[in-house]
């Protein structure tokens, strides 16, 4: 789960380099406890300029998006069909062109779209995009409510609601 409480190191950036300094009681602490070796501190490069991750490790993000999955009314899961959800850390350039920090992508033929000759096409494909939410600079309960938004949103389109239908709903 995402921890809001978790520490962070402090990131510089100088002349296009990135290096993480742990001040000196979390340099104690990493040695008292391994898991705390476990963080990721990753520099992402947004259209706003330069955003820092939470401490947020990526195995959380997806733990988080399996929660949002779990947590769906089963009209939902029922509906749901030739689709696969799945974590990446960024965009590819073909999905973000303009690199504007994408969230999350729904690429498919959505339910309301699919007629008798719907057969032997591979899944759609639900991307949540895990830099992308870290450069918003949030943390804790309000970085759950931007991926689960995300997740709904794109969920959405999947069923095949349109952008003014999700706006309605509260899912964009």
């Amino acid at each position: 789960m995402i921890d809001s409480q978790m520490p962070c190191p402090t990131t510089i950036v100088s002349s296009g380099l990135m290096r993480a300094l742990h001040p000196i009681r979390a340099l104690e602490s990493m040695a008292a406890e391994p898991a705390l070796l476990h963080w990721e501190v990753s520099l992402v490069r947004t259209a706003a300029g330069v955003g820092y991750d939470r401490c947020v490790h990526i195995e959380e993000f997806e733990q988080e998006v399996e929660v949002v999955l779990s947590r769906l009314p089963d009209w939902v899961k029922e509906a749901m069909d030739n689709v696969y959800v799945v974590v990446e850390r960024r965009p590819s350039k073909a999905q973000d062109p303009t690199g504007d920090g994408l969230l999350g992508l729904y690429e498919g033929v959505s339910l309301d779209e699919r007629g008798f000759d719907y057969f032997g096409v591979a899944p759609d494909s639900i991307f949540v995009f895990y830099e992308p939410h870290l450069a918003l600079g949030i943390s804790g309960q309000e970085l759950r409510d931007e991926i689960r938004t995300t997740v709904l949103h794109e969920l959405g389109h999947h069923l095949g609601m349109t952008d003014e239908r999700l706006h309605e709903l509260g899912w964009a």
